[in-house]
């Protein structure tokens, strides 16, 4: 427990993070009993604020829930129509054939939503039945109690220095003490690795793999939207640089979201992802849809995408993770909302059983055991080899051997390659520069590609310049004698925001600069440094991006 002295206060459960799978869990707990007592807390300035996903939403999840959402009014009225699948080349698209498919690729039954607008949505029910929701109120610690199991969190801190000592308007925070604490701050939350790391979470398990998905909102012409239409890309620009592809959806009021999705476990120190997204909107097939068109919003976040083999314990002594802070992203079918809130609800379920046996503060067993042998186990066991695949072998063997294992999985309940093994961490996979020749990327024109920190100024992100940086260096020497002078410091293109720059310092060595006031909370930076000298923790509560309609 922290040695600053706060005021505390009980709950049946507390839950971190009003995403999909956190406001799930909330909604599910007070169904099954509207007199526990349960508190979310968020560290957005609302719910929504810091929700980015593509996104195409497969109902599974929410029709758990609500079976009649769409008579409650939910925002998800979008249905896909239309379901295409191009491989890119520079200047031209070869069409995917469905057929080639299997069923569970279908977008078929799937609907076209703003995840923000969702859970917004989600949390309007969740007040409803009783649930206290608290935005801006980041969770910066945990509580320990006296076996050593996890009793609460430390919320609300405002007010320290930027040397980290407090001001004259420090507020310390609360304890919020539960019965249960549940975690759903998505992939690469701080308070989720320290009890994976705490508790062994991930022994005998794969090591977790994540991409950077970015993504932009524009109004188009109407004349080329067509509501429902969905498209995915593989190839160009990637090549053989990184694995990953692009979506473009047609939302309603003439919106597209768009965006791509670069996996972290590319070799080359050049590579700069944000400036890929640019150059794959140059496309003729995406370009074509942007001409007379305005940039609406963006964004970025990290996803998890190891998959099955990849799933930490999720039950640890007095509490579970939930959603992304487990990993249940369907990489193939870039969807993991839906496990999410799968999550949330059996997490619940559990929960409510345990507290209504009088228990508390011990390790949900039979949660865990139903994550990975129900709906959401089943769902990523179906496409466990793809990401390996992918990763060893490359786009087009990926998508022979990939689409072949899960079509076998889907007729013949087997695979013949077993469960493949992710062989190194995202950051361990980053080469250095002495192998590489620097990547010359285009001059965004500012009218379908546009500059990093243009871009930055429409995801609303604000920081309080006085408080601490949340981004920690284990030691700022390493980003120079190995990052840098190694590595052709990545940090540097890596980051979507423009976080990190090497500036010339006073001596021969550039200094490296961190603008934490740029961040975005997309977390690649915790991931992919090749040195794991950077750890992302939370800022003050609701700092950070503004998300609308994300």
């Amino acid at each position: 427990m922290s040695a600053v002295s706060r005021e505390s206060v009980q709950y049946d459960v507390v839950i971190v993070g009003a995403g999909p799978a956190g406001l799930s869990a909330a909604i599910r707990l007070k169904q099954i009993d509207p007199d526990l007592s349960v508190v979310v807390l968020e560290k957005g300035s609302e719910v929504g604020a810091h929700i980015l996903s593509g996104a195409v939403l497969d109902p599974s999840g929410l029709s758990k829930l609500f079976p009649d959402w769409k008579e409650k009014g939910a925002p998800v009225t979008t249905a896909v129509v239309d379901d295409r699948f191009y491989m890119l080349g520079k200047d031209r698209a070869a069409p995917i054939p469905n057929w080639l498919m299997p069923p569970l690729m279908s977008n078929h039954g799937n609907y076209i939503v703003s995840m923000g607008n969702v859970c917004r949505w989600l949390a309007g029910r969740a007040e409803d039945l009783g649930v206290e929701i608290f935005p801006g109120m980041a969770c910066s610690e945990l509580v320990y109690g006296d076996k050593g199991e996890i009793k609460g969190v430390v919320a609300g801190e405002f007010g320290k220095r930027s040397d980290g000592t407090p001001s004259p308007h420090y507020e310390p925070g609360m304890e919020l003490h539960g019965k249960y604490v549940l975690i759903g701050e998505g992939a690469r939350g701080s308070l989720a690795k320290q009890i994976i790391a705490k508790y062994g979470l991930s022994q005998g398990r794969q090591v977790q793999k994540f991409g950077l998905g970015m993504k932009e909102i524009w109004e188009i012409d109407p004349a080329k939207h067509r509501q429902g239409h969905v498209v995915h890309t593989m190839g160009w620009p990637l090549g053989g640089n990184a694995g990953g592809g692009g979506f473009v959806y047609h939302a309603e009021n003439n919106q597209l979201f768009l965006g791509l999705v670069v996996h972290l476990d590319y070799a080359n120190p050049y590579l700069f992802p944000y400036m890929e997204f640019q150059n794959w909107k140059h496309h003729p097939l995406i370009a074509d849809l942007l001409k007379g068109g305005k940039r609406v919003s963006y964004g970025a976040r990290a996803i998890s995408e190891g998959g099955y083999q990849s799933m930490p314990r999720a039950a640890f002594p007095g509490g579970a993770l939930l959603g992304c802070s487990v990993g249940l992203v369907n990489v193939p079918r870039i969807k993991g909302n839906h496990n999410a809130m799968l999550s949330g609800t059996a997490a619940a379920d559990h929960v409510a059983a345990a507290i209504a046996s009088g228990r508390s503060g011990d390790v949900i067993e039979d949660y865990d055991h139903e994550l990975r042998s129900g709906p959401v186990g089943q769902d990523l066991r179906l496409v466990r080899n793809v990401k390996p695949l992918w990763s060893r072998f490359g786009l087009w063997a990926s998508l022979a051997l990939g689409g072949f294992d899960m079509w076998c999985q889907t007729l013949f309940k087997g695979s013949l390659f077993g469960t493949l093994k992710h062989r190194r961490s995202d950051a361990e996979a980053t080469r250095p520069a002495s192998g590489f020749s620097p990547i010359a990327y285009p001059k965004p024109d500012g009218v379908i590609s546009f500059e990093r920190l243009t871009n930055v100024a429409f995801t609303a992100t604000n920081h309080e310049e006085s408080q601490p940086a949340h981004l920690h260096l284990a030691d700022p020497q390493t980003a120079i004698d190995l990052d840098y002078r190694q590595f052709a410091g990545p940090a540097a293109r890596y980051c979507p925001a423009g976080v990190y720059e090497y500036l010339d310092g006073d001596g021969p060595a550039p200094k490296f600069v961190i603008n934490f006031q740029n961040c975005i909370h997309c977390k690649t930076c915790d991931i992919k440094e090749p040195s794991g000298n950077i750890t992302w923790t939370v800022p003050q509560g609701g700092d950070g991006p503004n998300y609308g309609n994300m």
